[in-house]
């Protein structure tokens, strides 16, 4: 997935970003100026070479998602001919609406980047063993030096990098890709002597020692043992802690109130929280961003077998809540509990939960929208961060009404409602109960945005890696206003 400057090579096609009523060096409608649009205009002669028309809207109204989505496009539509070369045709000098040109180049890197991604691990006859190149020239970027627009692209790589690992995580086959192996990549993958990165993994005794009695009970069923995996990236330690929670299912079967669907392939990408966690974790390492992170992962595998967790067990936690888990296949606010228990033992200002937790998001918001309850001050700031990176967030309730719903009548609280109505809710409602007092926190319900049913504009058929560029963008703009605070304290 190269992208290089001012190439002396001859490049196959020329990619024209095309906006509505504005000149363009070739006839094309309106209609297929619109953003979405891809259009070939195909040589008439031999020296005369291909074009493809970007469809981007009009520039007034032009946004760094849709510069991405244009760019993604762009992308497939290429790979999909068999090209293997382009060159970005920017006007020179042409103003891009609102958007700064280095910030323009950053979002096309992404978009573009990935648009080619596809995961071929384990494809052989069909596999793609090629790729499309990209070629930008200089002088199309006046406002911007060569060191300024490389370096724009190589954040916008690092950032795609980032999602596309979570990718890799969440399509990852769960025979591979189990609690045990899962926590050993992490402790691998951060292992990094040029930057402060400690891996921690807790498993056996560790969990039993701290009570992290949700693990334990979740995972009892599997052959491969549970983990919370922390990660702590101390780029800035002058700042308050900030902690990213993402949940790990490998694979949730439902436990012993088994799934029954006729595909269950989707159970593997119950970790689409965890990996969203880890590729934010990437995107901040690799950048060397000036923060105070810690990631928060539990690994479990929630299988029926003869030791599993049965329906009525009572799980104790270290907060002195038992909880009824009235059904096993409500798993995932189980493991949340433990880790926001942790985040609290461990001095987090804040924290973010992130997980795959229930179908009833997706019934409320379908699948292009994430849900988010919590923190007024925290959603809003990620709300504004997801309009912009394209990972998009909508605004739920804490209905505090609705926690009678979690009453039960042989314990504190039961892991599910009775009512089929408000699961997103109830569940977030749950996890409330395990944030410490004075611990600002936001959930988020990722279940319907973790993969596309369909390729769309930078993705093909399969894991988004939503939530990498989100978590990181969030940590980055929260750590710069915590820095902004101490100078003033200090002046």
């Amino acid at each position: 997935m190269k992208i290089v400057f001012d190439s002396a090579g001859e490049t196959d096609i020329l990619v024209y970003p095309a906006y509505v009523e504005e000149t363009f060096p070739y006839k094309l409608r309106d209609d297929r100026r619109s953003a979405g649009t891809v259009t070939w205009l195909l040589g008439r002669t031999e020296e005369e070479r291909d074009v493809l028309a970007v469809g981007m809207g009009e520039r007034g109204a032009s946004t760094l998602e849709r510069v991405r989505r244009a760019a993604g496009s762009a992308a497939r539509a290429l790979r999909r001919e068999g090209r293997r070369s382009a060159v970005l045709m920017r006007a020179a000098g042409g103003a891009e609406g609102s958007i700064a040109a280095a910030d323009w180049a950053q979002a096309w890197t992404e978009g573009w980047l990935l648009g080619l991604y596809r995961y071929e691990t384990y494809r052989e006859a069909t596999k793609d063993r090629g790729s499309v190149e990209l070629a930008l020239r200089s002088a199309d970027w006046p406002e911007l030096s060569r060191e300024a627009l490389e370096a724009a692209v190589g954040t916008g790589r690092v950032r795609a990098d980032g999602a596309m690992l979570a990718r890799d995580l969440v399509n990852e086959s769960p025979v591979t890709l189990h609690p045990d192996r899962f926590a050993e990549w992490m402790a691998e993958y951060f292992d990094r002597e040029d930057v402060p990165v400690k891996v921690r993994v807790y498993r056996g005794q560790d969990l039993a020692d701290r009570e992290m009695n949700g693990l334990l009970a979740v995972g009892a069923g599997s052959k491969h043992r549970p983990a919370l995996v922390e990660i702590r990236y101390e780029g800035d330690p002058r700042l308050p802690m900030l902690a990213l929670v993402g949940k790990g299912v490998t694979f949730d079967m439902g436990g012993m109130n088994a799934k029954t669907a006729g595909d269950i392939t989707d159970a593997r990408m119950d970790m689409g929280g965890a990996a969203a966690v880890v590729g934010a974790m990437d995107i901040l390492v690799r950048s060397r961003a000036q923060v105070n992170v810690v990631a928060l992962i539990p690994v479990v595998d929630n299988v029926p077998d003869a030791a599993a967790i049965l329906p009525s067990t009572i799980i104790r936690y270290p907060n002195g809540l038992t909880v009824e888990v009235a059904n096993t296949d409500g798993e995932g606010r189980l493991i949340l509990a433990d880790a926001l228990l942790h985040a609290a033992n461990l001095g987090a200002a804040e924290a973010v939960d992130i997980a795959t937790l229930t179908g009833n998001v997706g019934a409320a918001l379908g699948l292009g929208l994430a849900g988010i309850w919590g923190d007024e001050g925290m959603s809003g700031r990620l709300v504004e961060i997801g309009e912009r990176n394209g990972e998009r967030l909508w605004p739920m309730p804490l209905m505090d009404e609705y926690e009678s719903e979690l009453r039960s009548p042989y314990a504190d609280l039961r892991n599910v409602g009775r009512s089929p109505y408000g699961g997103a809710i109830l569940a977030a409602l749950f996890i409330r109960r395990f944030v410490a007092p004075g611990m600002r926190w936001v959930h988020i319900d990722m279940a319907g945005t973790v993969q596309y049913k369909q390729d769309e504009s930078y993705s093909e058929m399969g894991a988004t890696g939503y939530g990498a560029r989100l978590l990181a963008d969030y940590a980055a703009e929260r750590a710069g206003d915590a820095r902004d605070a101490l100078k003033e304290t200090e002046s």
